[in-house]
């Protein structure tokens, strides 16, 4: 039997809750629209939606705003797939 913690539960919901909000984020500037169909957890920004650096950075502004945190450089380098990017979305919502 396996048991899950609350904790766990509400940290699912939150990152499936992100991945829907980062879905409406990212559609606008996706160059590859069967790479958009098939967005999951591994998603690749710039390799599965070609989307380009400059796009990025808008990107990053948009999840700023959208989710009222400050992204420092740092994990700007990172957030260059879906599962990178609600990491350090959750992170900094949970500082």
């Amino acid at each position: 039997m396996r048991v899950f913690s609350l904790k766990n539960i509400q940290n699912k919901m939150k990152k499936e809750e992100i991945i829907l909000k980062l879905t409406t984020i990212v559609k606008p500037y996706v160059q590859n629209e069967e790479g958009f169909k098939n967005l999951n957890e591994n998603t690749d920004f710039i390799n599965d939606l070609e989307i380009n650096s400059a796009n990025l950075v808008d990107i990053i502004l948009d999840v700023e705003d959208e989710f009222k945190i400050e992204i420092d450089n740092d994990s700007m380098e990172k957030m260059l797939s879906v599962k990178a990017t609600v990491e350090i979305i959750q992170t900094k919502i949970n500082a």
